[in-house]
This record gives C-alpha cells, sequence and structure tokens, in this order.
C-alpha cells in the first residue's frame, strides 16, 4: 500500500481548520490544534500562502482561507453544465433583445467565451468562443471582477490597458465602478473597449451562491442606448437572463 505524504496531509489539516474553526486563527493556534511544531506550522502556512490557499492578516498576523480555494471550489461545476444550463436562456436573450449574446468565465486574468449566440439578423457575424476579453473594460470583466474575489484581485495586479479614450485605468475609479455593479446588479461598457459597440452583463451564481460567470449582449451603442442612457428594458432583460441560469444551477434568486 502506497505511504501518504506527511506534508500534504498536514497542509489538508490545517485547510480544514481554517475551514471549520474561527475567521482567523493565530500561528499557536493552528499549530496547537494540529500537533505541529512551530517552525514546521509556519513553513507549511508560508507555502500555502505563496499558492493563494491562506491568507494573512496584516494587523494581526491571523491567518484565514485565501481567495484561490474560491477558484479550485467551482471547478466541479464544469464549463459545459454552464452552457447547457444557459442555452434555451441565452436564446431567449438573443431573440427579445435582438442583439448577439455572450457567456463568460474567469480563464487567466481575462474572460473567457464558452458560448455565443448571434444577432438574429442576417448580418455578417464571427463566432467569439474561446475569444478572451479583458476584466478591466467589457461589462463581462467588471461582473466577474465585482463578484469573484479571484477576478477582483486579478484585475488589480493586470495592466489595465487603455482600449479606447473611456477606457478606466485607475485603480481607485475601477473600484468605484465594482461598487456601482455590485449595487445594481449588473455592468456596463459604453465604448471602453471597442468604439461605437456597448454592451450589458449580469452575474451567473451556483448553488452555493457562487459567481461562475457573466452573461450579457453586446451591439452597436445607438441601439443599446436611447439619448446616451442604456435602454433599461435592455438592462432587464439581461438580469432576468442571468436569474434564470442561475435558478437552474440552483442558484437561486439574485
Amino acid at each position: 500500500m502506497a505511504r501518504n505524504i506527511q506534508s500534504v496531509e498536514r497542509a489538508a489539516a490545517m485547510l480544514r481548520l481554517l475551514a471549520g474553526g474561527e475567521r482567523r486563527l493565530g500561528l499557536s493556534d493552528i499549530a496547537s490544534s494540529t500537533g505541529l511544531a512551530k517552525g514546521t506550522a509556519h513553513g507549511i502556512l508560508r507555502t500555502l500562502q505563496q499558492e493563494g490557499f491562506v491568507e494573512q492578516d496584516d494587523a494581526s498576523g491571523r491567518y484565514q482561507l485565501g481567495a484561490e480555494l474560491l477558484r479550485l471550489g467551482t471547478t466541479y461545476l464544469d464549463v459545459h453544465e454552464l452552457r447547457a444550463r444557459a442555452l434555451v436562456w441565452t436564446d431567449d436573450l438573443a431573440r427579445s433583445s435582438g442583439e448577439s449574446v455572450h457567456l463568460g468565465v474567469l480563464h487567466q486574468q481575462g474572460v473567457l467565451i464558452v458560448h455565443h449566440v448571434f444577432r438574429p439578423d442576417d448580418s455578417r457575424q464571427v463566432l467569439e468562443i474561446g475569444a478572451m476579453q479583458p476584466l478591466h473594460s467589457t461589462a463581462l470583466g467588471k461582473v466577474l471582477s465585482a463578484y469573484d474575489p479571484v477576478a477582483h484581485s486579478e484585475a488589480l495586479e493586470a495592466e489595465r490597458k487603455p482600449y479606447t479614450d473611456r477606457t478606466v485605468c485607475d485603480a481607485e475609479m475601477f473600484e468605484h465602478i465594482l461598487d456601482m455593479t455590485r449595487a445594481r446588479g449588473y455592468a456596463a461598457d459604453v465604448e471602453e473597449t471597442w468604439e461605437g459597440v456597448a454592451s450589458i452583463a449580469a452575474p451567473i451564481h451556483d448553488r452555493r451562491r457562487m459567481p461562475v460567470g457573466a452573461v450579457g449582449v453586446t451591439g452597436a451603442v445607438e441601439r443599446l442606448a436611447r439619448d446616451g442612457e442604456l435602454r433599461p428594458e435592455l438592462i432587464a432583460a439581461v438580469r432576468d437572463c442571468a436569474r434564470a441560469v442561475s435558478r437552474d444551477l440552483g442558484g437561486g434568486r439574485f
């Protein structure tokens, strides 16, 4: 019978301890609870911290679970399941809005398009499944950054490139936009990534109320906005679609 790797067992014990106990624990508490010397416990915690599985509070020095566990925790929800649950609802959204619909997930410091429904007209269009979009300037990216701690960190750490004169690159202003996104329940991109193009997106949550993706419509500014304001019926339609997919994933209402 193969022997277990002791260091991995110890690391797993620490993660379980942090998950099941108080919000934050000190080094002495962790070492005592796991039966380890402080030096050994500190070495394991430092490695877990470097990998993003554990975070240390600067003020108290106490440890808590890190955002990287959120990423791993949501991987059980296969992208194909998310896409399958969204098929009917995204088709309905494209028909009701008259615009193209994109479904995106966080991937490598950007938004990976995993499903794309063409605008329901006879215009020439390019399938964008597999394309990457930036986190800081697109509606899909802002939604993920607002609701997903990992996406939030990556958006702040990455270079926020100015794609147009409207792109928000300043960190403080970007945080303000994320606050607005959470308050309103949707994000917008009006010529921040592509000239003449606007988009609206809303978050999708799973049964644990964790953000697993975003859905949105994209089209010409003159179609998505009237008198400089995004059409409220399109905002409502996007939010309704996101809620419907979330319900199918067991996420309930948001």
